[in-house]
């Protein structure tokens, strides 16, 4: 959601969605109903959040700095979005952010009339095409690659809005699921290969999109379907549906990490119970690297489903060996490794009766920078754990996402400077191991990778890039360094 890239130094030791998208139309009390949808997403995006709304005539806007309680807990606050059309955008910033000027939706007065836009995922041509719209006169008010799409709809000769706004879409690549607001409708729409999740539900006579499943069970809305990879579904004040698919058909390629981490572990991803996966990752894991211990450890919260699905194959028990406080924020929010450090002691603190003694088996979603790993593993021996053996429920993370996922750069990625023995030495854990992507691809109910023809975008995994990268290859063009960067999600 930026046009920074991830090649550039981040802070943090987990990778992170860097937003999540709410819309409904139709509904009397549309803000009411965004406000619970961008909650229930807040995993997703806990720096800054926004909503727009329409009430026929006028489109109204409130963002903030902070959590959807913060900005949207009050009446006041609902009060100042009227209308029966609403959007919302739930996002992470990174240290040295620019602040409200990059908090979505984003809105646009149009030749046509009122354009609001919320987006997941990441342009990897926006500053390429900025750079052209630059020149051709176009002034920009924030770091948002999301505003380039406005300014490709605004200039684009087409006669009618939706061709504007497939015309734009045609000239962006990488990972976009979108919500739209104009005065004629809703628009909704994921780009080609479905990168980035979205679906569309109902509630009496509205209808309701959200990156998860889990934002329209808050609000009591039946989940209808997905929204297919490159298609746009356009609903109009009346309640009239129409799908366009103007992108033709593409092997779709949907973010595997979804199922690892990302989705809350209640929702539903592409028919599948992101919780049942997670599960069977951990039983995958369990097959493919079994360990002689006493008991199976989650790393709370993430590594919990995986963890008892390692715990159910193998036959060791599974213990809350380590219990988290959630009153600390997230250890990647952190500014410095110092204080990233300490506030991994004050997030997690060992059960010590439990793990004293024992073999424990950690198990935790991912290794990025492995600092917390590290930390973890301590933790445990400090504890008095007589062997500490850690299991990841993905595969070695060795490669950035430039699909709107804030990753370190490269050469800050542990995976991609070691191999496990060495990554296990580093952690100071007695044994490492990572489900293999195959693996990882049968918990999701495929027989493996197909590598002619991947069923997902696994690109941190195996540097498979299912889109062109164009703004990482010009990085270092003199006209692409003349353009500002800034560190904002």
């Amino acid at each position: 959601m930026n046009l920074t890239h991830p090649f550039l130094d981040r802070d943090g030791d987990k990778l992170r969605e860097e937003c999540g998208v709410f819309g409904v139309i139709g509904a009397k009390d549309a803000a009411s109903m965004a406000a619970l949808g961008l909650h229930a997403l807040q995993h997703r995006g806990q720096e800054a959040c926004g909503m727009t709304s329409f009430d026929g005539k006028d489109f109204f806007a409130r963002r903030g700095l902070g959590h959807v309680a913060q900005v949207f807990g009050n009446a006041e606050s609902i009060a100042e979005l009227p209308g029966h059309m609403a959007s919302g955008h739930v996002r992470y910033s990174t240290t040295g952010g620019s602040g409200l000027r990059n908090v979505q939706p984003l809105f646009a007065d149009l030749a046509s009339g009122g354009f609001s836009i919320a987006h997941n995922g990441n342009i990897s041509n926006a500053m390429s095409l900025k750079r052209e719209l630059v020149r051709r006169g176009a002034i920009f008010q924030s770091t948002s690659d999301t505003e380039v799409i406005i300014h490709l709809v605004a200039t684009s000769r087409y006669p009618t809005l939706l061709d504007r706004f497939v015309d734009a879409l045609r000239m962006v690549e990488g990972a976009y699921s979108l919500i739209c607001m104009t005065d004629e409708g809703m628009i909704a729409c994921r780009d080609p290969l479905g990168i980035r999740p979205l679906v569309m539900g109902r509630i009496g006579d509205a209808i309701v999109f959200a990156s998860e499943s889990v934002a329209l069970d808050v609000i009591g809305a039946e989940l209808v379907r997905s929204i297919e990879p490159g298609e746009l579904v356009q609903v109009d004040h009346k309640g009239t549906i129409s799908s366009h698919r103007p992108f033709g058909n593409h092997n779709q390629r949907p973010c595997i990490f979804e199922h690892v981490y990302f989705s809350r572990p209640d929702s539903t991803l592409d028919g599948k119970s992101v919780y049942m996966v997670r599960k069977q990752i951990g039983a995958e894991l369990a097959k493919e690297s079994p360990a002689d211990a006493d008991l199976v450890i989650p790393v709370p919260d993430s590594g919990v489903p995986a963890a008892i699905g390692y715990a159910q194959e193998s036959g060791v028990p599974f213990e809350l060996g380590i219990i988290r406080s959630h009153y600390v924020g997230r250890t990647f929010i952190q500014p410095s490794d110092g204080a990233r450090n300490a506030d991994v002691k004050r997030k997690h603190n060992a059960n010590r009766p439990l793990v004293e003694g024992k073999r424990i088996v950690l198990i935790d979603d991912s290794i990025v920078r492995g600092t917390t790993s590290l930390k973890i593993v301590q933790m445990m021996r400090d504890a008095g754990a007589a062997e500490v053996h850690m299991r990841i429920a993905s595969p070695p993370t060795s490669n950035s996402c430039f699909y709107g996922v804030d990753t370190p750069e490269r050469s800050k990625l542990l995976a991609a400077k070691m191999d496990v023995k060495a990554m296990a030495e580093f952690i100071h854990a007695d044994s490492l191991s990572f489900v293999s992507i195959d693996g990882l691809y049968r918990a999701v109910g495929e027989a493996g990778r197909s590598a002619k023809c991947p069923q997902f975008c696994d690109a941190c995994f195996t540097g498979d890039y299912p889109t062109r990268l164009t703004d990482l290859s010009e990085r270092d063009t003199p006209d692409l360094l003349t353009l500002p960067v800034n560190k904002v999600a």
